[in-house]
Parts: C-alpha cells; sequence; structure tokens
C-alpha cells in the first residue's frame, strides 16, 4: 500500500511539473480567473407599470366613446 502511495504522489508531482514547463514555453494558455460580466438585458416593463397605459386605461374608463382613444 505504501509503494502505491508513493506512486501516485510521484506521478502527480511530474504531471504538475510538466504543466507548469509547459505553460511557461507558452504552448499552453492558463485559464483565465476573471470573467467579463455579462450585460443585464433591458428590463421589461409591464403594462401595470407603465403609467402611460394606466394614464389612457383611465381616460377610455371616463369617456369610452371618444373614438381616437
Amino acid at each position: 500500500m505504501l509503494k502505491f502511495l508513493l506512486l501516485v504522489i510521484l506521478v502527480a508531482v511530474a504531471v504538475y511539473l510538466t504543466t507548469r514547463a509547459l505553460q511557461r514555453r507558452g504552448e499552453i494558455q492558463a485559464p483565465r480567473a476573471q470573467r467579463r460580466p455579462r450585460p443585464e438585458p433591458p428590463r421589461v416593463i409591464g403594462p401595470d407599470d407603465d403609467p402611460d397605459f394606466l394614464r389612457d386605461l383611465d381616460r377610455r374608463r371616463k369617456h369610452p366613446e371618444d373614438p381616437d382613444v
């Protein structure tokens, strides 16, 4: 069991050192830690949040025979 653990540790160190050497040579690009935040989409407002809609609704209720509304 001790030999197996030693072998795993040696393989892990070898992989780590190989990766570091390749990164320093520039063959493998290191992953970027910082990502650009995505812009938020514009907020969609519902008709009950729109003051023009509510004003027009109130106008329709007061004057239902108005042809231009």
